[in-house]
């Protein structure tokens, strides 16, 4: 199949993934989507929202969907890097045999990510850009494709550990659940308040997963397209771009994310190539996690999305 087949056939394997998906998710329809440009993309997604939101079960119901193994971890301030990938025991011949831990799945949600210490959040380093873990010295591969989905509650902080910088850049995508509408909320009540399970049909396979990832790493990028990611990225750097509200920018992860995020965007909108307003679309869950606030915007009440909101504003500056 050439790559323009593959990406004609993704639009309408997107539609399809969309209704399975809202066979069980009522709403949430940007964070649907963005949980599959990151699928498309083969990128990592930090799913940010306060509890009951059904972050715990769509992402459950995009791996039926996708066909792929689900795993679970409930990250608390006990958990260890073994809980996470796995040791070696002692069997009965006496010989050391490696018991894979949860990170061996296809899609893999850490739930509360921000609840266990710094020395276990750094056991998905590795799993999150190697695609590997390491264990007494050996490697081993997980299986492809891979998944890291973590959720977070941003109200209560209380006994929580902040995701070091350099685990936030793995994640390729900041996602926000919001509220659901009344009428959304309405709907939800009464699909969850009967004796009724909704039964979502597998859409892709592992191996179509990674064809189109293929065929979308594969799509042609204009110059201008991607000289407009580098220099809005470059935007965030205090000592580039200049904004009083920023401390620490993004870096060079950032354009690679944005110029992936454009092409699975333009792809899943039946586009063969990406242009500047599809980078615009994915500026937010690119960046939100990337940009650290000084003191200046906490005083003056500036949000990470306000800032960004004033980036692509002035966006016309960099055509």
């Amino acid at each position: 199949m050439t790559d323009k087949e593959q990406l004609d056939q993704l639009v309408e394997k997107y539609n399809t993934l969309k209704s399975e998906i809202g066979k069980v998710i009522v709403g949430q329809h940007e964070a649907v989507d963005s949980l599959l440009l990151s699928v498309f993309t083969g990128g990592h997604c930090l799913l940010l929202g306060v509890p009951g939101l059904a972050k715990t079960l769509m992402v459950n119901t995009l791996s039926k969907a996708l066909g792929l193994t689900f795993s679970r971890i409930q990250f608390t301030p006990d958990l260890m890097p073994s809980d996470i990938t796995g040791s070696e025991i002692l069997d009965e011949s006496r010989q050391f045999r490696f018991i894979k831990g949860p990170v061996f799945a296809g899609i893999v949600l850490a739930d509360e990510i921000n609840r266990t210490p710094p020395k276990t959040q750094a056991a998905l380093l590795e799993a999150m850009q190697e695609k590997s873990v390491t264990v007494s010295g050996k490697s081993y591969a997980l299986p492809a494709p891979f998944f890291v989905l973590a959720t977070q509650n941003p109200i209560e902080q209380e006994g929580t550990y902040p995701l070091p910088e350099a685990q936030l850049d793995r994640f390729m995508f900041n996602v926000r659940l919001d509220y659901p509408s009344f009428q959304e909320e309405v709907d939800i009540v009464k699909q969850t308040t009967v004796d009724q399970t909704a039964e979502v049909q597998t859409v892709l396979s592992a191996d179509e997963i990674m064809a189109v990832q293929h065929s979308i790493r594969r799509m042609p990028v204009a110059d201008n397209v991607v000289e407009y990611a580098v220099r809005l990225v470059g935007a965030t750097r205090p000592a580039v771009g200049g904004n009083k509200y920023i401390s620490w920018g993004a870096g060079p992860r950032a354009s690679q994310y944005l110029i992936m995020g454009a092409k699975s965007f333009a792809a899943m909108h039946g586009k063969y190539s990406p242009d500047i307003e599809d980078v615009r679309a994915v500026a937010h869950n690119v960046l939100r996690h990337r940009i650290v606030r000084n003191y200046y915007a906490e005083a003056e009440g500036i949000s990470t999305d306000q800032i960004i909101d004033s980036l692509l504003a002035s966006g016309d500056k960099m055509l």
